[in-house]
């Protein structure tokens, strides 16, 4: 059931718009067929780069939205 009225304030946390960005202008660049599988390799790729550089990747763009 719906509530058309809410107190409730959702904000979108910081770094996932760029987290966002980033994989959408890797899928229009590669154009996969597999979208899901995609973003699961790319989202794979940045866990994988953090740990091995100790870098957040999200933290990163989030200094740069503030």
């Amino acid at each position: 059931m719906a509530i058309p009225f809410s107190n409730t304030h959702l904000r979108v946390p910081t770094g996932f718009r760029d987290l966002l960005e980033g994989l959408v202008r890797e899928v229009l660049r590669a154009q996969p067929r597999d979208i899901v599988a995609f973003a699961a390799e790319h989202f794979q790729a940045l866990l994988d780069e953090r740990e091995r550089s100790g870098t957040d990747p999200a933290a990163w763009g989030s200094r740069l939205e503030d």
